[in-house]
């Protein structure tokens, strides 16, 4: 179920910035003789570093809201709090009764849950899905932006060399 559930978030979230994207770049002219617009060559690039961005902020933002949820429903007492009910998952009954504290960190997303012998595992609540996903979603914005850059820059090269010439 969450799965869908960021299935339709990065789905709204690409329709709307493509959606966006479409009305706010100038008119596009074309060349009389051929019939089309000229291309800029890192065009490609700069929209796969955007959309990959923005994929890899909303993958983070989603893992960052379970984290939240799953230490409110660690720091949640009364009945049927011991142990702690997010270090119960997949875990056998003896290893989550010698849970005696949690730690949260946000970089990358991990509930880890300690037990008494100075040992920890991390909870099943968070999906393992999400920290290589904001990886492979961020280094792949990073080198479009690179490889647009580099795209403009050569251009620009070969365009500065022909009028010199």
């Amino acid at each position: 179920m969450p799965a869908l559930l960021l299935l339709v978030l990065v789905a709204v979230a690409t329709a709307f910035l493509l959606r966006r994207g479409t009305g706010t770049y100038p008119p596009v002219r074309t060349f009389p003789a051929v019939g089309r617009a000229p291309r800029e060559p890192g065009a490609p690039f700069r929209v796969l570093a955007v959309v990959a961005g923005w994929a890899a902020g909303l993958l983070y933002v989603w893992g960052l809201l379970i984290t939240g949820l799953t230490v409110l429903e660690a720091e949640d007492g009364g009945t049927d709090s011991s142990p702690l009910r997010p270090c119960r998952a997949g875990v056998s009954p003896e290893l989550a009764g010698r849970v005696v504290d949690y730690s949260v960190s946000y970089l990358p997303l991990r509930f880890s849950c300690e037990t008494a012998d100075g040992g920890a595992y991390d909870s099943a609540d968070i999906p393992g899905y999400v920290n290589p996903g904001v990886a492979a979603l961020a280094l792949t914005a990073a080198a479009s932006a690179v490889a647009a850059g580099y795209a403009s820059e050569r251009r620009a090269r070969a365009a500065s060399r022909d009028a010199g010439a």
